[in-house]
């Protein structure tokens, strides 16, 4: 039994030791985080989706419209161009992570786990971008590409590579991706812990006898190291994605919220900022509705995509 009953004196009288008291008050224990977790993200995914389904005159809510603000969003220009175009730059994003953030993260996880000489330093280091603020990363990154004086251009005149000088957030075909690769450097230190874990957690006896199996170089990582490290794999690959999507603080704090130059930095988060607080997001005025209905899109694929890539993917894990 959970609680425990004791006789105390003459007079019956049961009262719970003080045992069965802690045990039940441990439950109350996640309640604080519980209240908070319903309050800033279950309740505003519902008032989301309600807010969708409104006429919105500014910030006072009209009639009942339905699913028009979808239909609006997909299908009335500039909305459903700026929305496609906002989402081909969330899967770039999400591609140029997994190729660039992740596969570096891997590499440097595998040479710690290898035990390289001052491994312990170097997980600090990689990790060390991680602790700042990404207002702050991208404010900095912003001075280090500036075309005037920053120091990435600055460093190319002087080792003789001027030509390779440009405006690197100015330029619609180079804006995009450097902000992209200035979130792989400041996310490669945490990717880089998941996939240590992941390969600190295989058993070294499945290593050894691999080795006496005559596995070694590449075909030890290929057939043996990748698979076991799938579950870690798996959790970097669905946080990629799902910070991939939610794109908004480094591209707000190097671009602002009109995706300059030309759209080309645009994301989804920025877009949908743009159109619930700002009166810059098409419509020539703050559309609410239309922001809900953006917000509510979004969560939908992050939500599924995310859900069916961990079903499929745990089918691929291997056991040990």
């Amino acid at each position: 039994m959970i609680e425990e009953v004791e006789k105390i004196g003459t007079s019956g009288r049961s009262t719970i030791k003080p045992k069965g008291r802690l045990r039940w008050l441990v439950h109350l224990f996640p309640l604080p985080a519980l209240v908070i977790y319903t309050l800033f993200v279950v309740y505003p995914i519902f008032s989301a989706f309600t807010y969708s389904l409104y006429e919105w005159n500014g910030i006072k809510r009209g009639i009942f419209i339905g699913l028009q603000n979808f239909l609006t969003l997909f299908q009335v220009e500039p909305f459903n161009t700026m929305f496609w175009n906002a989402f081909g730059h969330n899967v770039i994003y999400f591609i140029v992570e997994m190729i660039v953030q992740n596969g570096i993260a891997f590499a440097l996880a595998f040479f710690i786990y290898r035990k390289i000489r001052g491994s312990g330093f170097l997980k600090i280091a990689y990790f060390m971008p991680r602790l700042l603020s990404v207002i702050v990363v991208g404010f900095l990154w912003k001075l280090i590409l500036n075309p005037n004086y920053g120091a990435l251009n600055t460093f190319l005149a002087k080792v003789g590579l001027e030509s390779w000088a440009k405006p690197w957030l100015g330029d619609p075909d180079t804006a995009l991706l450097a902000i992209i690769l200035v979130n792989c450097w400041f996310g490669i230190g945490f990717a880089m812990l998941i996939f240590l874990a992941g390969l600190q957690s295989i058993p070294e006896e499945l290593i050894e006898a691999a080795r006496l199996d005559g596995a070694k170089g590449l075909h030890m990582l290929v057939k043996i190291i990748l698979p076991l490290c799938m579950p870690a794999i798996t959790i970097m690959t669905i946080f990629t994605f799902i910070q991939a999507f939610e794109a908004f603080e480094l591209v707000y704090a190097m671009q602002g919220s009109m995706g300059e130059p030309f759209r080309s930095t645009d994301t989804l988060a920025v877009y949908f900022y743009r159109l619930a607080f700002s009166s810059t997001g098409g419509s020539g005025d703050v559309a609410i509705g239309l922001g809900s209905a953006l917000a509510v899109v979004l969560f939908a694929i992050v939500a599924s995509v995310s859900a069916i890539s961990l079903y499929l993917m745990r089918k691929r894990e291997v056991q040990h």
